[in-house]
């Protein structure tokens, strides 16, 4: 049956491929993904498969119950696109302006609900349950994740599986880690209130922008010298606004960034810094500050046995040409929430397009389509393999 099951998944390649595109071309920001989430529930109403909908928001909670008896797998996969013009050339282009599907989420539903197509004929003879779990909102915290776990969508799992189509690796590779995979991303917004005036009489002002500046820097010796060398962290100020015009010394500044960790000590510790630094330099240049800092997504741990799992199975499936464990990545995502809850395991389905180099959250980010199927069939596999072992 499982060989069978694999060649299904793949006779569903262009079927795969057409809605991949369909929701490239209609792609919808986090937390506003209404028609994607109509077109996921249509779907299932084709399979006649029975779903829960407005799970957390705009969740998708399909449920195939096997003709076995067996454990709760959820199957993960997300639907949301960024606010980014897509600037490829091709005839799947986004039709939204200033946004696109720039992480591969219109990738992962495609291959998820191909998946729940080719299980449908086969539901007797698998073992316990599938939750084929669409996830709104991942890009954007606080996320999906959570308010979806808080709506129930965890209830009687008894573990978790979710896959990346990642641009970095090449199509054939699947890779994760045997515990901690994503840092934890938080983001932090501070603005300095100066004093300001003309550009000839700096004397007379509180130059905001110099005050700003001053900042950065400062920030930056934060992880170089305050941080364990062998603790992963990174601190990345984004965007730096001040001033009007060439003249005038600005009276405020904002600078909005980000912190990725690992451990709570260290985000903790990395927090205290960065109060101190703003406080001093704005002491030191009589003006003052705000400063907020929000914790968003924890990092994702995968469990050690589950990891395992995905590896061992990834190496038998067709498709599949290596299956490694890589190091922890500094990016976050929110299938954290998941795995705080129940056992699992996150990995990458590599889908580097050959000699297209843009990465993820660029305004030409495509994939090889390649790895659709590939997705699919893994995420069926550990499913299986899970069942096997518990």
């Amino acid at each position: 049956m499982l060989q069978q099951i694999f060649k299904d998944v793949d006779s569903l390649y262009e079927e795969m491929v057409e809605i991949r595109r369909y929701l490239h071309q209609h792609p919808e920001v986090s937390f506003h993904e209404e028609k994607t989430a109509q077109y996921i529930t249509d779907y299932y109403d084709r399979l006649g498969l029975p779903y829960r909908s407005q799970v957390g928001g705009n969740g998708v909670i399909a449920t195939l119950k096997g003709g076995k008896p067996g454990k709760t797998v959820a199957l993960r996969a997300d639907f949301d696109a960024l606010p980014i013009q897509d600037e490829k050339e091709v005839p799947y282009k986004s039709t939204v302006p200033g946004v696109m599907h720039a992480c591969g989420h219109d990738g992962h539903t495609a291959s998820l609900l191909c998946l729940a197509k080719a299980l449908v004929p086969y539901q007797d003879e698998l073992p316990g349950t599938i939750l084929f779990l669409h996830q709104h909102a991942e890009e954007y915290a606080p996320g999906g994740a959570k308010p979806m776990i808080e709506d129930g969508a965890l209830e009687g799992v008894d573990a978790v599986f979710g896959t990346h189509l990642w641009s970095n690796t090449p199509v054939g590779a699947i890779e994760t880690a045997p515990t901690k995979f994503f840092a934890g991303a938080d983001r932090f917004e501070i603005t300095i209130q100066g004093v300001g005036g003309h550009g000839a009489q700096p004397h007379q002002t509180k130059d905001a922008l110099v005050i700003g500046s001053q900042l950065v820097t400062s920030l930056q010796q934060i992880v170089s010298r305050k941080v364990d060398p062998l603790e992963e962290a990174v601190l990345t100020v984004g965007t730096f606004q001040a001033g009007t015009t060439f003249n005038v010394i600005a009276d405020s500044a904002s600078l909005t960034g980000t912190v990725r960790t690992f451990n709570e000590q260290t985000q903790d510790l990395i927090i205290v810094e960065m109060e101190k630094q703003i406080k001093g330099i704005c002491a030191m240049n009589d003006c003052t500050y705000t400063f907020d800092y929000l914790k968003g997504y924890p990092p994702v741990v995968n469990h050690e046995k589950e990891a395992a799992l995905v590896i061992e199975s990834a190496a038998e499936t067709p498709g599949v040409e290596e299956a490694r464990y890589v190091s922890p990545v500094m990016t976050g995502e929110d299938f954290s929430y998941y795995l705080l809850e129940r056992p699992g395991a996150f990995y990458f389905t590599g889908a580097q397009k050959e000699g297209h180099a843009y990465p993820h959250h660029h305004p030409k980010f495509d994939l090889d389509e390649r790895a659709l199927p590939i997705s699919a069939k893994t995420l069926f596999h550990a499913y299986m393999r899970y069942q096997e072992e518990n």
